[in-house]
């Protein structure tokens, strides 16, 4: 495995983490334009994004480099037939780096083991999507002061939610207390309870969401991910578990603040968005940050 790849947030240490923060913050306060000048960077998006995709295109374009590859397989050879082997095997040829999301849980891990070039896993299935989490712990730092000790709701899907299943990875690094609020359909998998176990850390299961928020710092709102299910109907049954509205905050400790992966659907009311607890547009532009940061580290410029 190529050791400078990201595909796991596991793959970092809880010091990694702390430095690509404080890299990240260096970012925001100081544009490199140069930095990745004379770099290819191949963005390959096998599934359907609109932030992760186009942060990553600001980052790489802020930063100086250029950008190939596709934001739909069906334009690529992957309509004629190409296994995943042969196009990544390829397109490591041209690329100093490659960023690839795709559907099928552990292809980015597959994708490794067959590049000429670091891969940066923008999201494997209902896997793992470890760049979001770390643009979520750096607008968690942010907005906090700190990551030590925080209680922390993930709502929603956090069965199928890959951005949740890296967060629950990432924050047990440092003491977090989880309130991990879902439908039964829905709830974290049985593999990373056992991690907050092994971590010793606290957690609670509920199905209520008023039960969480007056006990929280971050509230992780999550959509139901309708391409997720196989059966509609179960989609039918679970997609309106949760929506967050603006009078529900009223008793939420002074410091909260309402994060989202994002895109919303219906999960938080859009009257929530003027309260000075919503932080999810400030966290998807922390997103560039933070895959600044990410590219530089990966290709061994910062």
């Amino acid at each position: 495995m190529n050791k400078t790849s990201l595909i796991s947030i596991t793959d970092y240490s809880k010091d990694e983490l702390l430095e690509l923060i404080k890299l990240a913050d260096y970012f925001e306060h100081n544009p490199e334009p140069e930095l990745l000048k004379n770099k290819v960077i191949a963005s390959l998006f096998f599934e359907p994004s609109t932030r992760t995709r186009l942060s990553f295109e600001t980052a790489i374009q802020r930063l100086g480099g250029r950008i190939i590859g596709f934001t739909d397989a069906s334009t690529s050879s992957v309509q004629k037939g190409e296994s995943l082997r042969d196009t990544i095997t390829n397109v490591s040829l041209y690329a100093d780096l490659i960023v690839m999301r795709h559907p099928l849980e552990g292809a980015a891990r597959f994708a490794n083991e067959v590049s000429h070039v670091p891969i940066i896993n923008a999201g494997d299935g209902a896997n793992q999507h470890p760049t979001q989490c770390m643009l979520d712990i750096f607008s968690i730092m942010k907005t906090q002061g700190t990551l030590e000790n925080l209680k922390i709701a993930l709502v929603g899907d956090l069965k199928y939610g890959r951005t949740t299943h890296s967060l629950v990875q990432a924050m047990s690094n440092f003491n977090a207390t989880f309130y991990l609020v879902s439908p039964e359909e829905l709830k974290l998998p049985p593999a990373l309870i056992q991690h907050i176990k092994n971590a010793g850390l606290k957690y609670y299961e509920t199905s209520v969401l008023e039960e969480a928020i007056p006990k929280v710092d971050v509230l992780y709102m999550t959509r139901v991910q309708r391409e997720r299910f196989a059966d509609p109907l179960e989609y039918e049954k679970v997609k309106n578990s949760y929506v967050l509205k603006n009078y529900m905050l009223a008793d939420s400790k002074e410091n909260l603040k309402v994060v989202h992966p994002l895109p919303r659907v219906n999960e938080i009311s859009i009257d929530v968005d003027s309260n000075p607890k919503a932080y999810y547009f400030q966290q998807a532009l922390n997103g560039v940050y933070m895959r600044e940061a990410l590219l530089a580290h990966v290709l061994g410029i910062k």
